[in-house]
């Protein structure tokens, strides 16, 4: 069934969260208010008792590791970190996947913890729970939401999974608000040296334990280099596969990121658990990426890398195909990606500029809904849409049952923006029994006066008909939620 959504319906659904009740009946010009949150700049804070910074998360999560360890009587296990030494901190701990994060353990029903993890599992638990709730909080009271969803865009696309460990799953929303927010409407460049340098990253692609080989820690100990973060800046974060770098190009830049770790606890003279840079971990001398020859100059080496990775043209034409795919269409038309990736390479990726591009390009709103909402996406609309007070527990249930947690997918290339990884006819009677349950949850207004509420003049006859001969309230708030104009965007 072909669906077709008004402008105001479409700045809603394609661009933003969702409407809350009464968006739609005002009648708004959808571009002038996507102009308007955009012009705003402001990117909403997450607020929280438990929202506390990275390596303050770090060391709740090792402490309780260690006080568990000692209240079984074990010891150490002698684990070294990127310099060679003892570590706490950067080392592996109960509950860690094991190194590569191509498939890590799918996890429990409360969003992707690894069973073995069970040990160290209440601050983890506690801190990842908060970090939803906050999320969770800003996605029901933002008005229109684009900019949010600009945040779940960014935050997917430099993915860390909670679904690795307890640290993981400690720090994913620490991330977003360290890394992502603060750069969503500004450069690109920024945002990536962010990202790849943040501790969630470094426990997540396994840069903590890269050491250069021919650095005096590899030397002395014997470590090796891990390809892991260097190989996914350049197929996922960057320059995209199949943009022309080589296995040779995947190493060296490996080798850049060398000494780029977390602090111990051992060390008074450094924050334990933030990024710092050890040179005795750094694999010496210049080297080459994509042609170019970066000198050994400490830590500007990787700053330099990077910000000449985000400056390749092949970077603005991944970002911009990317960012069509989430936003338009799961095959995204060419001159779109092509209007986005020449506004990134012209205002040197800046991405309110480029955000702004998205929403003023005509190709951006074709009436026809052919994106299918995600899991996150869906019972997010559905919170907003029934004026609900946001449950972390039941929205963990529920975005676990249907295979979306936030912060959880399964790999580094993040969760799929496309229909047919969440349209499947088991996914969808998964959302029927959702909405289902959300429809005996609430004691709303008549379903007609809320039909027109929520989809406004969108709606088709087949749905309004539907909803009306709905045999009770709650089954014809489930219909509506489960109807196409309310499914797609």
């Amino acid at each position: 069934m072909s669906v077709e959504l008004g402008r105001a319906a479409l700045a809603f659904a394609r661009f933003g969260l969702g409407p809350h009740p009464g968006d739609l009946s005002r009648n708004e010009d959808g571009l002038e208010l996507l102009r308007h949150e955009l012009k705003a700049g402001t990117v909403a804070t997450p607020v929280g008792a438990d929202l506390i910074t990275t390596p303050a998360i770090l060391s709740l999560v090792q402490a309780e590791f260690q006080s568990r360890r000692l209240a079984r009587g074990t010891k150490p296990n002698g684990a070294v970190n990127a310099t060679g030494k003892p570590d706490e901190m950067g080392s592996p701990m109960v509950g860690d996947s094991p190194s590569s994060p191509r498939s890590p353990t799918r996890g429990d029903t409360a969003a992707g913890l690894p069973k073995d993890a069970e040990t160290v599992r209440p601050v983890a638990q506690r801190l990842y729970r908060a970090e939803v709730s906050s999320r969770l909080a800003i996605a029901r009271e933002v008005s229109i939401g684009f900019v949010e969803r600009l945040v779940w865009f960014w935050a997917n696309h430099f993915t860390v999974s909670a679904a690795k460990g307890p640290r993981l799953r400690a720090t994913t929303g620490a991330f977003e608000r360290e890394a992502i927010r603060p750069h969503v409407l500004g450069r690109f460049s920024d945002m990536l040296l962010a990202a790849e340098l943040h501790p969630a990253m470094l426990i997540y692609l396994d840069n903590v334990a890269s050491v250069g080989p021919n650095s005096p820690a590899g030397a002395r100990k014997g470590k090796g280099l891990n390809e892991n973060l260097g190989r996914e800046i350049l197929e996922l974060h960057t320059l995209g596969v199949g943009s022309g770098y080589t296995q040779d190009d995947v190493t060296n830049l490996a080798r850049i990121l060398t000494g780029w770790t977390i602090a111990r606890e051992a060390n008074a003279a450094e924050l334990p658990g933030s990024t710092v840079y050890h040179p005795a971990a750094h694999e010496p001398g210049a080297l080459t990426l994509l042609g170019k020859s970066y000198p050994d100059a400490g830590p500007e080496q990787v700053h330099m890398a990077l910000l000449d990775l985000a400056r390749r043209p092949a970077t603005a034409e991944h970002i911009a195909t990317r960012l069509v795919r989430h936003f338009v269409a799961d095959e995204p038309p060419e001159t779109l990606v092509a209007k986005l990736a020449q506004t990134f390479r012209e205002t040197d990726g800046d991405l309110a500029r480029v955000s702004s591009a998205l929403i003023e390009a005509p190709e951006s709103w074709s009436p026809e809904a052919v994106k299918v909402r995600s899991p996150q996406e869906f019972l997010v609309a559905a919170m907003r849409a029934l004026a609900l007070e946001p449950d972390p527990v039941k929205m963990m249930g529920g975005l676990a049952v249907l295979g979306q947690p936030f912060w959880a997918p399964p790999g580094p290339n993040g969760y799929s923006d496309r229909a047919v990884d969440w349209a499947s006819p088991e996914g969808i009677k998964t959302r029927l029994d959702i909405a289902a349950r959300f429809g005996q949850a609430v004691s709303v207004q008549e379903p007609a006066t809320f039909l027109e509420s929520v989809l406004g003049a969108s709606v088709s006859q087949e749905t309004r008909a539907a909803v009306l001969r709905a045999e009770s309230r709650p089954q014809a708030m489930a219909l509506l939620l489960m109807s196409p104009e309310f499914q797609r965007r």
